[in-house]
């Protein structure tokens, strides 16, 4: 009885937890971090403001937790679509397309929020630098693997070319731009990855 009811408890734990970084990030895409207050959040996901405190020290360590409760989601979700592309040449185009979706999106809107206010805030930007560096190495390993033949310090250049392009469109898409110059943008980006994969992986050693 006891046993089942500590897993009760640690489930309803769970639950709030989940609750608040889902409204969490639900308040950065909507109202932005500067409209983003505890009381707003705590409303929107149906607890006490005094629940926060059992979860979060700070207002910075909750927007992190959000942020890294996405890009969990998010890094799940491509490692699974990464892990089904065919390795080499014909996997670099779809992967790009892949990074584009994930690193476009909401986890775009709600990561530029923060960014933006972390520039003048020390403890946000200590907080969610380490989320953004996780994501990156755990993309990057997937990367590498459908890379295939490529050499590694190769692969990995490509994959940072293709996420601050992605991050650039996906600012662009936030701020209004032509949908039509982004697909362009895009499609050249992915031809010339299949260009530099096939000239680093056939050009004599």
């Amino acid at each position: 009885m006891t046993e089942s009811t500590h897993r009760t408890q640690a489930q309803r734990r769970e639950q709030t937890r989940a609750a608040l970084l889902d409204a969490t990030i639900d308040c950065l895409v909507e109202v932005g971090y500067a409209r983003t207050s505890v009381q707003e959040i705590c409303a929107r996901a149906g607890v006490s403001k005094g629940a926060v405190q059992h979860h979060f020290t700070a207002k910075a360590e909750l927007m992190a937790a959000a942020v890294e409760h996405l890009t969990t989601k998010l890094r799940r979700r491509l490692a699974e679509s990464l892990d089904e592309l065919p390795r080499g040449g014909s996997g670099v185009a779809a992967a790009i397309d892949l990074l584009w979706a994930g690193y476009s999106g909401t986890l775009s809107t709600a990561v530029t929020e923060l960014w933006v206010a972390a520039r003048t805030d020390a403890e946000l930007r200590a907080a969610i630098r380490p989320v953004d560096r996780a994501l990156g190495r755990a993309t990057l390993e997937h990367v590498t693997q459908v890379a295939g033949e490529l050499p590694p310090e190769r692969a990995e250049m490509l994959f940072w070319l293709t996420v601050h392009l992605t991050r650039g469109l996906a600012l662009d898409a936030e701020l209004g731009g032509d949908p039509t110059r982004r697909r362009r943008l895009l499609d050249e980006w992915k031809r010339i990855a299949v260009l530099l994969y096939a000239d680093a992986t056939t050009a004599p050693s």
